[in-house]
């Protein structure tokens, strides 16, 4: 109730069905004859039976059928037309409901022609002329039809056949071919009816002039004679036909002829005009007089006065030749629709004009010509609004999208690649709103949360950051189920960003940075200078790289390729480790760190008790120009043994080098200098003055066990050693763990074998010893806690695990075995207190 209502129109009945019932259901509709049957509507019967169904863009369904339609009742000039509505929530139309709704027109006025130019078919009914009753004939009976005339079944109506008037031929169809042939005929009491669908195959493309008519006197006729002088052409689509129709025993005939404009529209200036001509030729066959009786036009089968055209800014122009109608686009009466072009977001303007002509000749009497003209602009482009609305205090991105037309709707979004229905959205944090206006027109409101993984967020300046929505929006169009996408791409700046901080430490050894993560730094890469620094690259130089997700860590020695030496006196060297954060994706430089610091000038020298002398020069900043590779003793010819873009290590004997010694009663003192020549130049740019004092009374514990051998002849010297050292899986000593099986696995308690070897030199006067041993938690060197293994060559006799020597023997591998030393540990762990610092 209150979902459907009907409308008389003339010779025409539309009944609408609601857009509110109409919402999300799916829906069958079919017209009922008077014996009950339902017969469902296509667009073929529709044609041929005078109906009409046509969804609005508000989603509305029209259904309009003309007063003759094939199941139209009609009783004392009063037509009933019965429709079935069927609604169901699936689209297989599974548990439907059946309505029925039945309404009734009146319409008694029937001209002797009328004609309807519909917009899928063309109706013509002419009044049926009867002879006047022959005095006591005796009525034919249907047999005796059957006789005469085979094809004239005694169940076909009472028209018998239909005559095609073509240029080349004329073709006769019976009833039941016509029908066959998508043609809809019928006869009243009073009336004969043709109705043409326009693609049937006998409708002719015909252009029919504008004529202009003449006065022209005659003694024998006082009325308007046609002239055919022709002006502009426009296209009708025309039937010529004539119609047979038994009556007793006679056969009589009717023209039913029908014409129809099929353009005569144009869009200039922002207005449609629309031309129809008054006079048309194949309507007026046999036709001497013509004269105008009325012309009325409306919207939607509804007449406008003149007054109402005015309001709208409608103007209506009867002439001398034509009718024209003007519209401005966008008026009153018509509606916007929206429409797709090549993936491209557009609107149509969509007007359903009528025009009712009437005319009377000397062949017809009076002519009611009615012209349904469903007119639609062509396509124009319209750009979709986007705002973006932040709601700073919620954190909360409001993205508006539109406004849109009330026939689009809104299917899914995608996301990061992958489409997300709508009901589906909120599942990855979008909420979204349709907002509707008191125009009928609507947007879509998207809110997502700042801190959502689709949003992305970058850094920009200072304390802001961007956050970036990127979201396509598919939507489809009604009833057209048309579909485009709009990308979404809203950019918020907020002043919310925490930047990295550090601090720096020394402990003598090493420098230490450490640095606390932001909000902004998840894909900034730490780098010294334009050297990206990564676990592998720390790890090659002895650095100590960590990140827990909260701080970054980094320690660098003292002596190492990447420390800075900005000062150098007797008492102290200024080291500073300079570290750049930069963006992950554009390298873009983000924030710098340092951390600098004090060290003892005694880090550089080492004073061994066997008389070698170890010395590190470093390169100060500022000295660019300075190669380390040059450097040199008092002796020229003592070069360094390891070299570095800043430092210059040496290695000799107090005895060697030009190294001088001075004694002083308690202490000998031995002196030496690095030095730096240009080339070509005796005087050096860079002197490092350095001694070493050995006291000369000091008692040393030695244990001394006594061989048959005699003492070895050991000399100093200098040179690369390269040595391994490998874990075994068996006390065999035959398999090492290859790189491959590590991590490996072991238990407490269990034998781990290690072996050292002495790879180069393969100089069988060179004896392997172990110093000192020892195990970290980490892996570097010098952090605790530590567990000694080997302690000055010996085995680590404190611990319950006690390290265990294992002689080596000649063997095919083993060629030196004075090259190498093997020892068993047994598998244990750090503690602190009660508490494992590692599995």
């Amino acid at each position: 109730t209150g979902s459907m209502s009907s409308e008389c129109l003339g010779n025409l009945l539309r009944i609408m069905l609601s857009a509110e019932y109409l919402e999300n259901k799916y829906l069958s509709l079919s017209v009922v004859d008077q014996s009950g049957t339902a017969w469902e509507l296509s667009e073929a019967v529709a044609a041929q039976c005078g109906y009409r169904v046509t969804y609005s863009t508000w989603s509305s369904i029209e259904f309009r059928a003309s007063a003759l339609s094939c199941h139209s009742h009609l009783e004392k000039d009063v037509f009933t037309i019965t429709i079935q509505i069927k609604e169901s929530p699936t689209p297989d139309m599974s548990n439907a409901t059946t309505h029925l709704k039945s309404a009734s027109c009146p319409y008694g006025l029937w001209s002797p022609r009328e004609l309807i130019c519909g917009s899928n078919y063309m109706e013509v009914s002419v009044r049926r002329e009867v002879p006047q009753t022959i005095k006591d004939f005796v009525q034919d009976e249907h047999e005796d039809w059957t006789l005469v005339f085979p094809e004239a079944k005694a169940e076909e109506a009472p028209i018998w056949q239909i005559v095609f008037h073509q240029p080349e031929e004329k073709r006769a169809l019976l009833v039941s071919n016509a029908w066959s042939a998508g043609y809809g005929l019928n006869a009243t009491d009073s009336r004969v009816l043709l109705r043409v669908p326009y693609t049937a195959a006998q409708v002719q493309l015909v252009e029919v002039g504008v004529l202009l008519l003449a006065q022209q006197a005659a003694s024998l006729c006082r009325c308007n004679q046609l002239s055919s002088l022709q002006d502009q052409g426009i296209t009708f689509s025309v039937l010529r036909s004539s119609t047979f129709y038994k009556y007793q025993w006679v056969i009589l005939m009717v023209d039913t002829a029908v014409a129809c404009p099929v353009d005569g529209v144009d869009y200039t200036n922002k207005t449609i005009t629309w031309t129809v001509p008054k006079y048309i030729p194949p309507l007026s066959a046999g036709v001497t007089s013509f004269k105008d009786v009325l012309v009325e036009a409306g919207v939607d089968l509804h007449k406008l006065s003149a007054k109402e055209m005015a309001s709208r800014k409608y103007v209506l122009l009867n002439e001398l030749n034509e009718i024209t109608m003007k519209i401005p686009i966008g008026a009153e009466g018509g509606y916007y629709k929206t429409s797709v072009s090549n993936g491209q977001l557009g609107a149509k303007y969509s007007i359903n004009l009528f025009l009712e002509h009437q005319w009377e000749d000397n062949k017809w009497g009076l002519t009611k010509h009615t012209i349904i003209k469903e007119i639609e602009t062509p396509f124009e482009q319209t750009e979709v609004a986007i705002t973006n609305n932040l709601n700073l205090s919620a954190r909360l991105m409001n993205v508006t999208v539109g406004t849109f037309l009330p026939d689009v709707e809104l299917v899914n979004l995608t996301i990061k690649g992958v489409a997300v229905a709508v009901p589906e959205a909120v599942q990855h944090g979008y909420l979204i709103r349709r907002a509707r206006y008191a125009n009928g027109s609507k947007a879509y409101i998207i809110q997502v949360p700042l801190d959502a993984p689709s949003v992305k967020k970058e850094y920009m300046r200072e304390d802001m950051r961007a956050y970036t929505l990127n979201v396509t929006l598919a939507f489809i169009t009604h009833p057209s189920s048309e579909t485009f996408v709009i990308p979404v791409i809203a950019l918020s700046a907020v002043k919310d960003a925490v930047l990295p901080s550090a601090r720096g430490f020394c402990d003598g050894r090493n420098l230490h940075l450490i640095i606390s993560h932001g909000n902004v730094d998840q894909n900034w890469l730490p780098f010294i200078s334009d050297w990206h620094l990564t676990p592998e690259a720390a790890q090659k130089y002895n650095y100590n790289l960590r990140d827990n997700g909260t701080h970054l860590a980094i320690s660098v020695p003292f002596l190492s390729s990447h420390v800075n030496y900005e000062g150098f006196h007797t008492s102290a060297i200024k080291a500073s480790f300079y570290l750049t954060l930069k963006d992950g994706i554009t390298l873009a430089q983000r924030r710098d760190f340092s951390v600098s610091c004090i060290f003892s000038p005694s880090k550089l020298i080492q004073c061994l008790p066997n008389g070698t002398v170890i010395i590190t020069a470093i390169k100060l900043v500022g000295d660019e120009d300075l190669d380390t590779a040059l450097l040199v003793l008092r002796d020229r010819q003592c070069k360094p043994s390891l070299v570095t873009e800043k430092t210059a290590t040496f290695k000799f004997n107090v005895n060697t080098c030009g190294t001088s010694r001075k004694f002083n009663g308690t202490a000998m003192t031995y002196e030496n200098e690095v030095l730096y020549f240009r080339p070509g130049n005796d005087t050096p740019i860079y002197q490092l003055k350095f001694l070493c004092s050995y006291a000369v009374e000091q008692t040393v514990d030695v244990r001394h066990e006594s061989k048959k051998n005699p003492p070895p002849s050991i000399k100093p010297g200098f040179g690369c050693l390269a040595l391994s050292l490998k874990l075994f899986k068996e006390k065999s000593y035959s398999e090492p763990y290859q790189e491959s099986e590590y991590p490996v696995v072991k238990y407490l308690r269990e034998a781990l074998y290690f072996e050292v070897e002495l790879l180069q030199p393969k100089d069988a006067r060179l004896d392997l010893s172990l110093d000192d041993c020892w195990a970290t938690n980490s892996q570097s060197q010098d952090s605790l806690p530590q567990w000694h293994i080997l302690i000055n060559g010996c085995e680590n006799n404190k611990e319950s695990y006690r390290t265990v020597f294992h002689k080596v023997n000649y063997s095919l591998r083993v060629k030196f075995p004075q090259h190498l030393k093997r020892f068993e540990v047994r598998m244990f762990t750090f503690v602190q207190g009660a508490s494992l610092l590692q599995e």
